[in-house]
């Protein structure tokens, strides 16, 4: 029998290797020309052996036909061959994965009696649950992490059988393993294959795969993070088990790399930052709401205001729509089925059931159905900043990030059919602008193709990523694919920013959506005095004003630029006989629309220089009686220690202007 057609995928850079198919065997054909026979039976490492052994070195799995495959599982038929290296995506999943399984061996050579549960693979990382009586302690770190570099040094086999289900389940109840013997009863069906990854003959456990040859091809990039709690099946009713955290990595350098990352993010981390600088709060007697200080909102209002000027200016409208609504609404719009458990919902002692609204799309309707209107009114570009409100567990809240209360820069764009591609590829050019004027690196657009689960046909789904796919491209961007990421009704573009320390934000976004017209019943005339359906264009540039203000905190550290910064510019005076010329500095600042703040208490001027520094103000103007004497003002830019003496003046025009957000420098005219 064949095997067929192989195709190795090399790293970016490499030569990429032809693939012959053959009735007996394998060809693989070489840069050089030259060719190697496979028979059936070879293994994806031996493969990767007989093109080089430093290239087999570098992987860890291979793809057989888009399945996942261990490197050493005999081919047994006809596939596409892709092998996968450490480094790669799909190869960081496979080193965490056994991670997992080398820390769950570690902590039951040196904790008998503890069970394992389950040990998936996180975006960084990894986790596994324990049932244990004895709670574990980050203390216990140092020896599970020695122990764990003690399994990879033995460099076991990594041996995979597959089982049938009642043997499976007799020997993990036999070895006192009840969670795993719980799961394969209720959740594998009979006939089902079972496969056990065993660590030679030290330790195995119930796994899908694919896992490395050995332990040992798993290196010691690896480090336990954290400690939290966990219910079995996460649900609350069952009892609770302990969750160890790690991380691994390709190599050290890249562990190091995340490290550092994790360290800064800590730094960064916005509730910390959001307190020190007297921005906001958050309390248990309102659960994901933020209590908004007078310093937090005026960053909250310079983001607003920049936001209106924009949108007006790119021909929005704004509107507000009611923040509770009659059940029958989300019946009709179909949230109610949907979307219920997720909504605030009250009744009033006339029988009605209200909800909060969840998003701002179903009122947005309403007010285009308001009055006719025709194919010229197209395309109508609605904006709300709408307060909203989504029931989060409250496990999941955190900080600005993830709350029940919110508000979007929201706006919904009702078009013909034939203006979608235009309109798209105005927004993108848009939504790239405003990130870029806030500092953020756009990495790249992802498009969401149709998921799994969809409404629609296949050509419809066709027609809709076409649209967005020839939008992004007429604004000059080629979008990543997301496979399976669309919303359940058509596909989407998510705008994904690169913050200071490298991190990925999804910050804005856009649908297409031909259903929700259609359900609440909006309509246009067109040209040939018909009613037509418009489509809707679901889009939003920062997302949630509160997490994006909680990105911004992160990315510059509470560090703003000055145009963003709340006290923008603070009078610090030496001595308190320039107190009278600094409220002097301070009013003609605030005439010239900075926002300046004085500090004139009995403190050294040290001080008063770290205190300020400390709460990231951006300009101290330092005044003393010399200063005073000559109306002028001693610049600090925060961050440096170094100080310019410049006129009253000078300091006002220079200030004023390097304040003005990014529209506003834009717009500015030069002086004749």
């Amino acid at each position: 029998m064949a095997i067929g057609a192989v195709v190795f995928a090399p790293r970016r850079n490499k030569p990429k290797i032809k693939i012959e198919k053959r009735l007996m065997s394998i060809t693989i054909t070489l840069p050089d020309g030259a060719k190697k026979d496979v028979e059936k039976g070879a293994t994806p490492l031996s493969v990767a052996e007989g093109i080089s052994k430093s290239l087999a070195k570098r992987m860890v799995a291979a793809k057989v036909d888009g399945a996942l495959w261990d490197l050493s599982r005999p081919l047994e038929k006809s596939a596409t061959l892709e092998l996968i290296p450490r480094d790669s995506k799909d190869g960081l999943e496979i080193l965490r994965h056994d991670a997992a399984h080398v820390l769950a061996q570690a902590v039951q050579e040196l904790f008998p009696g503890t069970q394992v549960t389950f040990g998936p693979v996180t975006e960084d990382g990894f986790y596994y649950d324990f049932a244990r009586d004895e709670p574990f302690s980050t203390d216990d770190f140092e020896k599970i992490e020695k122990r764990m570099r003690e399994i990879v040094d033995a460099d076991l086999p990594i041996i995979r059988t597959v089982w049938e289900k009642a043997k499976a389940v007799a020997h993990f109840r036999s070895i006192g393993e009840i969670y795993k013997a719980e799961t394969i009863d209720e959740v594998i069906k009979p006939g089902e294959p079972i496969t056990i990854y065993s660590h030679g003959d030290k330790w195995g456990d119930l796994c899908r795969g694919p896992h490395l040859p050995s332990t040992g091809r798993l290196g010691k990039a690896f480090k336990l993070t954290k400690l939290a709690g966990a219910y079995w099946r996460g649900d609350q009713n069952n009892q609770q088990l302990q969750r160890i955290y790690g991380t691994a990595w390709a190599d050290e350098k890249q562990l190091a790399d995340y490290l550092h990352r994790i360290e800064e993010a800590e730094k960064r981390d916005h509730r910390k930052i959001g307190r020190a600088m007297d921005l906001f709060h958050m309390q248990e007697e309102g659960r994901g709401m933020v209590f908004w200080h007078e310093k937090g909102l005026t960053l909250w209002r310079t983001i607003e205001q920049y936001m209106r000027r924009r949108l007006a200016a790119a021909d929005y409208v704004e509107v507000r729509t009611p923040q509770v609504l009659d059940r029958v609404f989300w019946e009709k719009s179909g949230h109610w089925e949907n979307y219920r458990p997720n909504m605030f919902v009250c009744e009033t002692d006339e029988g009605e059931t209200l909800s909060l609204k969840p998003m701002n799309c179903p009122g947005h309707v309403q007010i285009f159905k308001f009055g006719q209107k025709s194919y010229r009114d197209l395309p109508l570009r609605m904006a709300e900043f709408g307060a909203c409100h989504r029931y989060e567990p409250s496990g999941a809240l955190h900080g600005l990030m993830r709350v029940r209360a919110f508000t979007q820069d929201d706006a919904h764009i009702f078009c013909r059919e034939d203006q979608i591609e235009e309109e798209v590829a105005s927004f993108v050019r848009l939504a790239n602008s405003v990130h870029a004027d806030f500092g953020m690196h756009s990495d790249h657009i992802t498009l969401g193709t149709r998921p799994e689960k969809r409404s629609g046909t296949d050509a419809f789904w066709d027609r809709t990523e076409a649209q967005l796919l020839n939008a992004a491209r007429k604004a000059g961007v080629e979008p990543v694919i997301a496979e399976g990421d669309g919303a359940f009704y058509a596909p989407k573009l998510d705008f994904q920013l690169k913050d200071a320390i490298g991190r990925i934000w999804t910050c804005g976004t856009i649908q297409n959506d031909y259903v929700l017209p259609e359900r609440l019943e909006a309509e246009y005339v067109g040209e040939d005095g018909q009613k037509h359906k418009p489509v809707m264009l679901h889009r939003a540039i920062l997302g949630s004003l509160e997490r994006f203000i909680g990105v911004l905190i992160e990315n510059y550290a509470g560090a703003f630029p000055l145009w963003l910064a709340p006290t923008q510019v603070v009078i610090a005076t030496i001595t308190s006989d320039a107190d009278d010329y600094a409220a002097e500095v301070q009013a003609k600042m605030k005439a010239a629309g900075l926002r300046a703040e004085i500090d004139v208490r009995n403190e050294k001027i040290g001080y008063k220089i770290r205190e300020h520094s400390l709460a990231k103000t951006p300009v101290i103007a330092v005044v003393g009686r010399k200063e005073a004497e000559n109306r002028a003002v001693a610049l600090r830019r925060l961050g440096s220690d170094a100080q310019e003496v410049v006129s009253l003046e000078d300091a006002l025009t220079r200030l004023a202007e390097e304040a003005l957000a990014p529209d506003l420098k834009r717009d500015q005219k030069p002086a004749r």
